[in-house]
């Protein structure tokens, strides 16, 4: 479980953040959405601890993050997980060496141990034999995957993804989030997903924070979307015209409630 507590930050004389408060639970995919501006990618650096609140506090489980020593901090890092927009793979690196990085700079497994780990990890997201291929051999899809490989390599206690789905066609973007809410919910991880995207919102959004403006403007599940009754979540969220016409549908069938 990751919380955070009153969390402001601004920049210079900017709020960015106005007094988060979040529990991102563990076994959860837990979703950031929001339009552009609203403090999404903020929050989720300061979750992480790139970027420090002005106030307020961010909680692992029962350890204040702003109160941790250099030793602490390097000690949590190695039960983080991250998965970045652009997947940040190592072009010169083969998809063994991407995978193995993390393995190779934080501990002192064997090459077998590490082997067998790299397989197992392509393994859990359907990509095995590919090891010696580089990036670019490869499509932008398998890309992210072994961008998740690197992410669960160390057995991660927590997992932050940063627009997962981004560049990617609908269907390769439905087998990341399935593959993204597996991971989480097999090892009982704290996933923290940044994402605009609605099929993601509606599909994994186990427990979802809206932004607007830099405050925490709704809070729910994707079983809640259809029914809630809150401007800002439905300017976001209905902002297609194909969702459009699942509210249609959705007041339909019934008034609307809480």
């Amino acid at each position: 479980m990751i919380r955070a507590e009153k969390v402001f930050k601004s920049f210079s004389d900017t709020k960015v953040l106005k007094g988060i408060d979040f529990t991102f639970e563990k076994g959860k995919t837990n979703l950031i959405i929001g339009k552009s501006g609203a403090g999404k990618t903020v929050l989720l650096k300061v979750l992480v601890g790139l970027f420090k609140p002005t106030s307020g506090q961010v909680w692992y489980d029962d350890e204040d993050l702003c109160m941790m020593s250099k030793n602490e901090l390097l000690t949590l890092r190695m039960k983080v997980g991250m998965l970045f927009q652009g997947n940040a793979l190592f072009d010169s690196m083969t998809v063994e060496e991407n995978i193995r990085f993390p393995m190779d700079m934080f501990t002192r497994m064997t090459a077998k141990e590490k082997l067998d780990q790299v397989n197992y990890c392509l393994e859990r997201v359907s990509m095995e034999g590919i090891n010696s291929k580089f990036p670019s051999e490869i499509s932008g899809g398998m890309q992210k995957r072994v961008g998740i490989a690197r992410a669960i390599v160390l057995n991660p206690k927590y997992l932050f993804a940063d627009e997962p789905n981004s560049g990617l066609d609908p269907k390769t973007a439905i087998t990341i989030d399935e593959l993204l809410l597996d991971i989480t919910k097999d090892n009982q991880i704290t996933t923290i997903i940044n994402t605009h995207d609605m099929n993601s919102v509606m599909e994994i959004g186990d427990n979802i924070c809206l932004l607007h403006l830099g405050k925490l403007a709704w809070q729910g599940n994707k079983d809640e979307v259809l029914d809630s009754n809150n401007d800002t979540l439905h300017d976001f969220i209905f902002a297609s015209p194909f969702l459009q016409k699942l509210k249609a549908r959705a007041l339909a069938n019934g008034p609307v409630t809480n």
